[in-house]
């Protein structure tokens, strides 16, 4: 999975977010990213925040667990999650593919 990178407290996910999408959803890979639709747009954080909100959902972890990094304000986003380690992310994930 080449979006999960192993950093010191955690993992840091790449992500690729497409605003005002009709549900959420992970749809896939996209490049070296993690693709997710989201249904909030991308005003005053709002984004920003619905993403940290589903990426914790995803990956069964508490919402504080997961800050955004790097790109506030753009479509490419580095999030770090806590307390994980790489293995949990890529089973929570297969699990969720299937």
């Amino acid at each position: 999975m080449p979006f999960v990178h192993p950093a010191g407290e955690g993992v840091v996910l790449a992500v690729y977010v497409q605003p005002r999408a009709s549900k959420n959803e992970l749809v896939g890979i996209q490049g070296d990213e993690l693709k997710v639709r989201l249904t909030s747009p991308p005003v005053e954080g709002a984004a920003n925040k619905l993403c940290r909100e589903f990426v914790a959902q995803l990956l069964g972890v508490s919402r504080k667990d997961v800050a955004l990094i790097a790109g506030e304000h753009s479509r490419h986003k580095r999030l770090l999650v806590t307390g994980v380690n790489p293995d949990d992310i890529r089973k929570r994930l297969t699990i969720l593919r299937k």
